[in-house]
């Protein structure tokens, strides 16, 4: 063999070594290398109403699915009627936002049989009118006699949300000459802060839990026809097999059950200037013995 051709082979050898350590590709570590590719277990996806206590429990289930057991976490905010739907169909794998047994009711009856009810994250909540305490009527079959004095409205929030679908309801019920405004969250907490500013009469859609409490001086009207129900309960709806497919998150969503102090804390951050996100991650490291409670089999 020509000392010409022992080095071309030797070339060709070195060409293939370097090719094949190539082909290994991204995925092989050398002993003791640390994968750069983030560490989760898979995704989960939730959906969720934008109201202020939703975004709070969304966003507090987000962290610790996140932070906690490593699930990446998608959460989506829709109108009600496709929260529900998206449960039933798998396209969302939970929500911690059924308002039970009157505000959702009539999602529920069509998809129950499609999803799995975890039962009560939170109770004592409530849906209603809500005015300010200066008002000086103190019931809805009071409403007509100061119809101008509330310019002939009442605030609402995003229509299509149970809340709008028993206050119209409730105008049908009690003859009521008023117009329901669609609006947004968001933008019945302004209004009512405008009014309140201003010491003006407003009616708006109220719920507890929510800030809106904490800030200023509220108060239900009465609602004697039992239009808006009793008591209501925030559950957590899971698709069916979620238990199946993702145990770890099957368990944690529930255990998940905590009380309004704990939901308020969050949005009075968020309402205060902080990212919804950030507040959770905060609540969370604060009550470590709460989320430990959650996540212990």
């Amino acid at each position: 063999m020509s000392k010409k051709f022992r080095i071309l082979t030797a070339v060709l050898s070195i060409l293939l070594l370097v090719s094949l350590a190539g082909c290994t590709g991204n995925d092989e570590k050398a002993p003791g290398e640390q994968s750069t590719e983030p560490d989760t277990k898979g995704q989960v996806e939730l959906g969720y109403v934008e109201w202020d206590s939703e975004i709070a429990s969304t966003h507090v289930v987000q962290a610790i699915l996140e932070d906690k057991l490593g699930y990446e976490t998608k959460i989506t905010p829709v109108d009600a009627g496709v929260m529900f739907q998206g449960v039933a169909e798998g396209s969302f794998d939970g929500m911690v936002a059924a308002w039970l047994p009157g505000t959702h009711k009539a999602y529920m009856e069509e998809v129950g049989d499609k999803v799995e009810d975890l039962g009560a994250n939170l109770t004592g909540a409530k849906i209603g009118l809500v005015v300010p305490e200066y008002v000086t009527i103190n019931s809805i079959e009071e409403l007509n006699g100061a119809k101008d004095k509330f310019e002939g409205r009442i605030v609402g929030i995003e229509p299509g949300a149970g809340i709008m679908q028993a206050t119209e309801q409730a105008i049908t019920d009690y003859g009521l000459d008023l117009e329901l405004q669609d609006s947004s969250s968001a933008a019945m907490a302004a209004s009512l802060e405008k009014a309140v500013n201003a010491e003006d009469w407003v009616v708006v859609t109220g719920w507890t839990p929510h800030w809106k409490f904490a800030k200023w001086e509220l108060k239900y009207l009465d609602d004697p026809k039992g239009i808006y129900g009793g008591e209501e309960e925030i559950h957590t709806l899971v698709r069916q097999g979620l238990n199946d497919d993702m145990p770890e998150v099957y368990n944690f969503l529930d255990k998940f059950s905590w009380e309004p102090a704990d939901m308020a804390a969050v949005m009075v951050k968020v309402q205060s200037g902080m990212e919804p996100a950030d507040a959770a991650k905060e609540w969370v490291e604060n009550n470590s013995d709460k989320v430990d409670a959650w996540l212990n089999n």
